[in-house]
């Protein structure tokens, strides 16, 4: 999968928006490009390189993922108990990568708004 087409899947979600809020902290170093659903963040990853996407997980699943899936490990900037970080393109299909950005939508959808 590329970036445009996981880009164009979380924007296919129902009522996802996207935005870059992070531009002013890396000076141009690279873009955090977010998906958010009640205005909280359920996915994001390096535009410019989208060579990790860090997701919101069940934390009953984090260590059994990590354990099935080389693409599976701790997230870049994220709490450990709670997200992830997959290297697309690796050893998880682009169906299971789906799965778990739509568990992950569904995980921060269910928050109170």
């Amino acid at each position: 999968m590329n970036v445009e087409e996981f880009r164009d899947y979380c924007l296919s979600l129902p009522d996802v928006t996207e935005a870059t809020p992070f531009e002013k902290f890396s000076r141009g170093k690279y873009t955090i490009l977010v998906f958010y659903i009640n205005s909280h963040m359920f996915c994001y990853f390096n535009i410019d390189e989208f060579s990790n996407i860090t997701i919101k997980c069940d934390p009953t699943k984090i260590v059994e993922l990590k354990e099935m899936y080389q693409a599976v490990s701790e997230p870049f900037n994220g709490d450990k108990r709670y997200w992830i970080s997959v290297q697309p393109n690796l050893d998880l299909s682009d169906e299971n990568l789906k799965a778990l950005v739509r568990q992950s939508y569904e995980i921060v959808k269910s928050k109170k708004k």
